[in-house]
């Protein structure tokens, strides 16, 4: 099977605190994988590394083939991402923001993908609206719509259904299934939702004070830590965390 995303020995530091200490990782085409670990646990600082937002102090990172840092334009042509914080255009309508992205991914005609991206996402009816007139949820959908557009090898998720209502994300979940079984897309997503997490992704990898430390199915992880589900598996990594910051400030004192 082919490795869409590899990296390996990533590290990065914050004014001398390692924040990231040797991640090593692979993606492989097709394949629904969840990036997971409590707050400082490192998974934002690894995600942006991927994307080459961040540069490594050690390590390297390659997608599609292609190395970063110098690769990056080419690769990110490959791949789409979306977060609920990312800005959308206020004073322009879903259909226009979304057609000036078509044609930035190089799409000569994006009408029909564009339509059939909304009622994938059943929000059709939104491809008229302003952006000022988008509730929050609405807007991580029309951001979800933009990266899957030009039908991305990857496709990279950060908190994809965070501000959206039960039945919203189960549909959100249900187009990025089908999604990336039709089109063999790769799937990398953070969530604190492990329902959701157990759902979408075939493979979870845990991170916890910067290293990876579970990486497999969600039975398996769970198993591996003696926990019923992947939320038990969170609690516990958030609890050894609490206690590890709570014995450095002890001993600094």
């Amino acid at each position: 099977m082919d490795v869409v995303l590899r990296a390996e020995g990533l590290r990065k530091r914050y004014r001398g605190v390692l924040a990231v200490d040797g991640i090593d990782l692979e993606v492989q085409a097709g394949a629904r994988v969840a990036l997971l670990g409590p707050n400082g646990a490192g998974k934002t600082t690894t995600l942006m590394m991927l994307l080459g937002v961040i540069t490594p102090d050690e390590g390297w990172v390659e997608i599609l083939g292609h190395r970063l840092p110098r690769g990056r334009t080419a690769a990110l042509a490959e791949v789409g991402f979306a977060a609920g914080y990312l800005p959308l255009a206020e004073r322009m309508r879903v259909r226009e923001f979304l057609r000036m992205y078509g044609q930035l991914y190089g799409i000569a005609e994006p009408g029909p993908l564009i339509d059939s991206a909304l009622e994938r996402f059943g929000i059709g009816r939104l491809a008229t609206a302003m952006g000022t007139e988008l509730s929050s949820g609405q807007r991580t959908l029309v951001g979800i719509v933009k990266a899957t557009l030009h039908r991305p090898r990857l496709l990279v998720l950060d908190e994809p259904t965070a501000s959206l209502d039960p039945d919203v994300a189960q549909r959100v979940r249900v187009g990025l299934r089908a999604l990336c079984d039709e089109d063999n897309i790769s799937l990398l997503v953070t969530s604190h939702n492990m329902l959701e997490v157990e759902r979408l992704c075939e493979r979870v990898v845990f991170m916890s004070a910067g290293c990876i430390v579970a990486d497999g199915t969600p039975d398996a992880v769970a198993a591996r830590f003696g926990r019923d589900d992947l939320e038990a598996v969170f609690l516990h990594l958030a609890d050894e965390g609490r206690t590890a910051a709570g014995a450095q400030e002890t001993d600094r004192a």
